[in-house]
C-alpha cells in the first residue's frame, strides 16, 4: 500500500504541476455544458425563418399567414409577391423554406376545387428544414380542415357530423420517454458523455505516453517498487476519480437542475457512468500499449473517439445502418452507455435489460491484459521511437 500511495501522490503532483490536465478535463467539460445548455435552452428549435409567396392577396391567404406566424416553431420573416424573390431569400440562407399560395386559392376553396400549395425547403440545413416542413405541413392540413368545415357548415350539417367527415379517424400520439420532444433530452445526455470520453482517451494516453516520451517511466516504476500492476493502478486512480466525478456531476446538472426525465434510478445511472469511464480508460490504455509512441497513440485515440459519435446510434439509428456497421457499433463504449441510459432513464427497464451492456463493459476492462507485456517492456527498456 505504501508503494501504491507513493505512485498516487506522484501522479497528483504531476496533475497539478501541469495546467493542461485541469484545463483539458474540468474546464472543457464546464465550457461544453454551458455551451450546449445555453444553445438548446428552449428545448427545441423555435422561430425558424420562412417566407410566404402570396399570389392570392385574399382575406383567407392573409389569415393563413397570420396563423402560421402565430406558431412557435416558425416565423414568417417575409411575404413576397413573386416566387423569384422567395427563392433568392432561400439561396442567401435567410429562410429555410417558403410556401407558395396560388392566386386562385380563395376562389378554388369556395368552389370546392382543391387548390394546390407548394412548399420549398432547403434540406442542406436538416434541423431547421425538417422543423419548418413539419410545422408548415401541420398548418396547411389544419387550414384545409378549417376550410372544409366552413363549407360543410354552410350546407347545414351539424358540427358533430362535420368533424366525423373531416376527421373520421382520431389519432392520439404518445411520446414515450421524451413527452415534450425536447432535443437536449436525447442529444445532451449522450453528447456530453461523448465529450467526456474524448477527454478520458486523450488524457489517459498522454499521461502514460508522456512518461515514455520523456524517459521517466523507470522513475515511475521505481516509485511503485518495480511492480508493474501497482504502477498502472496508482497512475489511473486519480484520473478515474476525476472522470467519474465529472460524469456524475454532469448527470446531476442534467437530471436535478435541468429536470431531464428520469424514470429509473439515479444510482444505476451513476453505475453506468462508472463502467463507461473504466471501459474508456482501459481502451485508451490498450491503445498506448499497442502503439507506445505518444504521437501514434494520440492519433488513433482521437480517430476512435470521434467515430463513436457517429456509430453510437443516438443521432443516426443503429437499425438503419448496414449490417456490418451495426456490428461495428459494439466496439464503442459510448454505444453501450447510451443503450443503458435509454433503458434506465427513459424506460425504467428491469436490470436484465442492462446486464448485456455491463458484460461488454467488462470485456473492455479486460483488454489491457492483452498488451501488458508489451507496455511493461516499453516502460522498462524504453525500446520505441520517442518522436
Amino acid at each position: 500500500m505504501s508503494y501504491l500511495g507513493a505512485v498516487i501522490k506522484r501522479e497528483l503532483k504531476q496533475m497539478f504541476a501541469r495546467p493542461l490536465y485541469i484545463f483539458s478535463s474540468v474546464v472543457i467539460m464546464l465550457i461544453s455544458m454551458f455551451f450546449f445548455l445555453t444553445v438548446m435552452k428552449s428545448g427545441s428549435p423555435q422561430n425558424m425563418p420562412i417566407a410566404i409567396v402570396d399570389l392570392d392577396h385574399s382575406s383567407m391567404s392573409r389569415r393563413l399567414v397570420h396563423e402560421i406566424n402565430a406558431t412557435q416553431s416558425v416565423k414568417v420573416v417575409a411575404v413576397t409577391a413573386t416566387y423569384e424573390d422567395a427563392r433568392k431569400l432561400m439561396q442567401k440562407g435567410e429562410v429555410y423554406g417558403f410556401l407558395v399560395v396560388p392566386e386562385d386559392f380563395y376562389a378554388r376553396i369556395g368552389s370546392q376545387r382543391r387548390p394546390t400549395m407548394h412548399f420549398y425547403v432547403n434540406y442542406a440545413y436538416t434541423v431547421g428544414a425538417s422543423t419548418s416542413y413539419k410545422q408548415m405541413l401541420t398548418m396547411v392540413n389544419l387550414a384545409s380542415g378549417a376550410a372544409h368545415r366552413e363549407v360543410l357548415r354552410l350546407k347545414g350539417l351539424p358540427d358533430r357530423q362535420v368533424m366525423n367527415i373531416i376527421q373520421p379517424i382520431v389519432l392520439e400520439g404518445h411520446l414515450i420517454g421524451n413527452p415534450y420532444a425536447n432535443y437536449p433530452v436525447y442529444l445532451l445526455t449522450t453528447i456530453l458523455p461523448g465529450i467526456l470520453g474524448i477527454i478520458i482517451t486523450m488524457l489517459t494516453i498522454f499521461s502514460i505516453g508522456f512518461e515514455l516520451k520523456m524517459s521517466t517511466s523507470l522513475k515511475w516504476m521505481h516509485t511503485a517498487g518495480d511492480n508493474y500492476v501497482i504502477a498502472i493502478i496508482g497512475k489511473m486512480i486519480p484520473y478515474t476519480v476525476l472522470f467519474v466525478a465529472l460524469g456524475v456531476s454532469c448527470n446531476i446538472i442534467l437530471y436535478e437542475f435541468m429536470h431531464f426525465p428520469v424514470a429509473g434510478s439515479h444510482w444505476m445511472l451513476a453505475l453506468n457512468m462508472l463502467f463507461y469511464v473504466l471501459s474508456t480508460q482501459c481502451l485508451a490504455f490498450t491503445f498506448i500499449g499497442l502503439l507506445p509512441t505518444l504521437r501514434d497513440a494520440i492519433s488513433v485515440g482521437a480517430l476512435y473517439s470521434m467515430m463513436s459519435f457517429s456509430l453510437s446510434g443516438f443521432t443516426y439509428p443503429k437499425m438503419g445502418m448496414l449490417p456490418f456497421v451495426q456490428a461495428l457499433t459494439n466496439i464503442f463504449p459510448l454505444r453501450h452507455y447510451y443503450v443503458n441510459y435509454v433503458f434506465e432513464a427513459l424506460m425504467d427497464a428491469p436490470l436484465e435489460c442492462m446486464l448485456p451492456q455491463f458484460g461488454i463493459f467488462m470485456i473492455f476492462m479486460l483488454l489491457p491484459l492483452t498488451i501488458h507485456k508489451r507496455l511493461k517492456g516499453a516502460m522498462i527498456n524504453l525500446n520505441f521511437p520517442k518522436k
